[in-house]
């Protein structure tokens, strides 16, 4: 149960390390910061793995913009940002983002 979640690099075809995250929840008309971590070495966040995640509307803000500027590189979407519905608490979810300085893509999956 959990979610993981990986950024990818389509420019360099690598796994990208060092984006940071912000996992939020729709609360009411608001989002509310749930927890904050940054891709390790393999572009992965492995911190919300094994958390227990109440159902309901969730995001994932990827600072795309802090790790391109890194990497000498102007994006043109500064933020990333994936809104996924979790439906059962006991699944565990998977988010994917594949970044490039002028386009995404994202995947969601979930499984038992």
């Amino acid at each position: 149960m959990g979610i993981s979640a990986q950024a990818l690099d389509s420019v360099y075809g690598r796994s990208a390390a060092g984006v940071r995250a912000r996992l939020e929840r729709a609360e009411d008309s608001y989002w509310c910061a749930v927890a904050v971590a940054e891709t390790d070495g393999d572009g992965c966040i492995t911190e919300w793995w094994g958390q227990k995640f109440e159902r309901g509307l969730y995001r994932i803000v990827f600072d795309s913009d802090y790790y391109f500027v890194s990497l000498g590189l102007s994006a043109a979407y500064p933020e990333i940002t994936v809104i996924f519905r979790l439906n059962d608490e006991t699944e565990a979810h998977q988010i994917k983002v594949i970044l490039s300085p002028y386009s995404y893509s994202t995947y969601f999956g979930s499984n038992n």
